[in-house]
């Protein structure tokens, strides 16, 4: 069974949209056109030539990772580094490359939803909830049609807040217009003012979802010319961000939940700051690189801070108020594939879709 490739990477982006990625990122369909077909797909954290390889000999035509193997510009495709030889390599034998970064680290679900899972985590929620992610509908309907057009909006992603849908406020009053000659208004006569009994209706969505609300309000709004406004919102949408925290379900001393996290993360070390006697009970975490949300971390009340890439003088930053546990980079992202996997067989449950079996960690310990 074959599937375009914007079928399969749809599923991916209805969880994690890529304009959830960092302006520093490359997450998206990098190598390949979206229209190819594909009998067969492979799950990695990296692009290396050795997954490459691994694709050719399996017949998968795409890969799905988490890191994007193009982070910059390529100027020249000389075969230079690695970068340039996994892209030569991919076209030439049609492997498409697609990957879902930090759109996938800021989405429960995600990458820090698995790491959560791994730890047995509850009552997990978003660390850093993103901004600037949310805007507020304003439109004006008759008021016997607003049942309607609030249907519709609904119906294709706006009203939601935390754990309610369908949200939204409602102000009667009356608009008034005069269409020329050539209209054809809903109520009313052309060339003459009228005044019409409408309803304000106010509703929240995510910015990315504005194309499609946008289509629904047209589509179910009686009216000619639709009067509408989009405004932004500052405020945090808890709903998607960086970062994790959790509690677990009992306590544990800090040397057992260390082993714990250094046995379900298969970590050659565990790099971590001096123990402070305390149980551990709540626990914020991020993968790959998380040592920018020190701060957030510390502010939850979180006990251990688990992420990757710690550098030397930035341990000093936890200043006794939590354990800082660095586990690597891949070790804590290790299990994104699994994230994959998950979503694409749920959708595709008789299409081939490979684990790769490739170590890509660049990390030795002995």
């Amino acid at each position: 069974m074959k599937f375009k490739i914007h079928e399969i990477i749809s599923k991916l982006e209805a969880l994690a949209p890529l304009s959830f990625q960092e302006p520093y990122d490359n997450a998206g369909l990098i190598v390949g056109r979206q229209e190819d077909e594909v009998d067969a797909v492979l799950l990695t954290l990296d692009v290396t030539e050795e997954v490459i390889d691994e694709a050719i000999s399996s017949g998968a035509g795409l890969i799905i990772a988490h890191h994007p193997v193009i982070f910059k510009g390529l100027k020249q495709l000389n075969g230079k580094n690695y970068v340039e030889r996994c892209v030569i390599k991919a076209i030439k034998n049609d492997v498409a490359i697609y990957a879902s970064h930090t759109n996938l680290d800021s989405v429960p679900g995600g990458v820090n939803s698995k790491m959560c899972e791994k730890l047995g985590l509850k009552e997990c929620c978003i660390l850093s909830p993103m901004k600037g992610q949310l805007l507020k509908l304003v439109t004006f309907v008759p008021v016997e049609q607003a049942g309607i057009v609030r249907e519709a909006i609904f119906a294709a992603g706006a009203g939601h807040i935390g754990n309610y849908d369908q949200c939204s406020f409602n102000l009667p009053g009356e608009g008034t217009f005069r269409g020329s000659e050539n209209t054809k208004p809903f109520v009313g006569e052309p060339g003459k003012q009228h005044t019409e009994k409408e309803a304000r209706v106010e509703t929240i969505l995510p910015r990315y979802r504005k194309g499609k609300v946008l289509s629904a309000l047209l589509e179910s709004h009686p009216y000619e010319e639709v009067a509408y406004d989009f405004y932004p919102l500052e405020n945090d949408w808890a709903e998607t961000g960086m970062g994790m925290v959790g509690h677990l379900p009992e306590p544990m001393d800090e040397k057992s939940f260390l082993l714990k996290v250094k046995e379900t993360f298969r970590c050659g070390a565990v790099r971590h700051t001096r123990l402070l006697g305390k149980p551990v009970k709540k626990v914020a975490l991020c993968g790959g690189s998380g040592s920018f949300l020190l701060n957030e971390a510390k502010a939850s009340g979180a006990d251990v801070f688990i992420t990757g890439d710690f550098k030397y003088h930035q341990f000093f930053d936890a200043g006794d108020q939590l354990v800082i546990a660095d586990i690597g980079h891949y070790e804590s992202e290790q299990f994104t594939k699994e994230v994959f996997y998950e979503i694409l067989t749920e959708n595709f449950p008789n299409f081939a879709i490979r684990l790769s079996e490739v170590k890509t960690n660049p990390v030795m310990y002995l």
